[in-house]
């Protein structure tokens, strides 16, 4: 399939998954229009322009998700949109912050593509919070798939505001498309890790940064995915005619110490927290289905190879010296 001339948008495009999109969107012969928050912040733009392609096929543009109209003149002469700007904070006090951009961006995206014949389909990056959030036991028997959604109600009681946000924020999408008659795919990803293009980490990063710099480490399963292939995913999402609906996207559910044993064997030198931070015994795991994804035609980097390029990303960036 030739892609030359053929113009996609890309939301949030100086972010971690974004960042990944737009450099395959542009290896693959797009251009590119992609929105950034800041445009004089060269954190947000040196990256970009530095990709291969960006000079003859890279439009960058400052949008706000929540000024209605804003991606209007941005996603004219689009065959696709990926919409993947979205706050992301685990501690946020007041639930807008999170909630607004959310679902009014996702909604002011959609709107604006609903304007335009020439728009084929519309990806947007959900995540797993939307899918697992709802107080059913995750033991080890079970399997997620795309039928899980997480309950608001759920969200709401346990203050998880970031998992609210994605939740009623596909949720928004969904009904807006149905209305419009858009042809909407979600990409739903675990805990994003891999080598970064921006130059600071994102958040998952951070977090996975503080582990490693620990005195101990928390008592937790992580549903790890790389960010390589979530950027694969959308271009599925998007290239493929049979994609539909929704597709969770993880590659290993592991719990911190099997991660952290994983580094330890390939960095024997890290110094990595050794101790759990409660005497309990681990919580279970539990599978998320790849079959769905993966009859699309995606094949997942194992979380061996993940973790060891991430670590690489760490050094080379100076966040860590091994």
């Amino acid at each position: 399939m030739s892609r030359k001339g053929k113009v996609v948008c890309v939301t949030g495009g100086s972010g971690f998954i974004a960042s990944w999109l737009v450099k395959l969107l542009l290896q693959r012969g797009y251009t590119v229009k992609a929105t950034v928050s800041d445009l004089c912040n060269p954190r947000k733009t040196d990256h970009l322009c530095a990709l291969d392609g960006a000079e003859e096929r890279l439009y960058l543009f400052k949008a706000n998700l929540v000024d209605e109209g804003a991606f209007d003149p941005i996603v004219e002469g689009c065959e696709g949109v990926f919409h993947v700007a979205s706050p992301l904070s685990l501690s946020a006090n007041d639930p807008q912050i999170l909630l607004e951009p959310a679902i009014k961006g996702t909604l002011n995206v959609l709107n604006s593509c609903s304007k335009l014949p020439s728009i084929k389909r519309v990806i947007v990056t959900s995540s797993m919070a939307a899918v697992t959030c709802n107080g059913r036991p995750l033991t080890p028997d079970v399997v997620v798939d795309e039928t899980w959604y997480s309950d608001p109600a759920f969200c709401e009681q346990n203050k998880l505001w970031y998992m609210l946000s994605k939740t009623l924020a596909e949720d928004a999408a969904w009904k807006f498309a149905k209305e419009y008659g858009i042809d909407l795919v979600t990409i739903n990803p675990g805990w994003v890790i891999g080598p970064f293009l921006q130059p600071m980490p994102n958040l998952t990063l951070e977090i996975i940064l503080n582990r490693i710099k620990g005195q101990t480490f928390p008592n937790e399963n992580l549903r790890f995915v790389d960010v390589r292939d979530i950027a694969n995913a959308h271009l599925l999402a998007f290239e493929k005619p049979e994609a539909s609906g929704r597709y969770c996207l993880v590659e290993r559910v592991a719990h911190l110490s099997e991660f952290l044993k994983i580094l330890c064997k390939q960095y024997p030198t890290m110094c990595v927290p050794e101790k759990c931070s409660d005497d309990k015994p681990f919580v279970p795991k539990y599978e998320v289905s790849k079959e769905k994804i993966k009859a699309l035609g995606l094949d997942f980097t194992p979380l061996e190879v993940t973790a060891r390029d991430t670590i690489e990303c760490f050094k080379e960036k100076g966040f860590i010296n091994i």
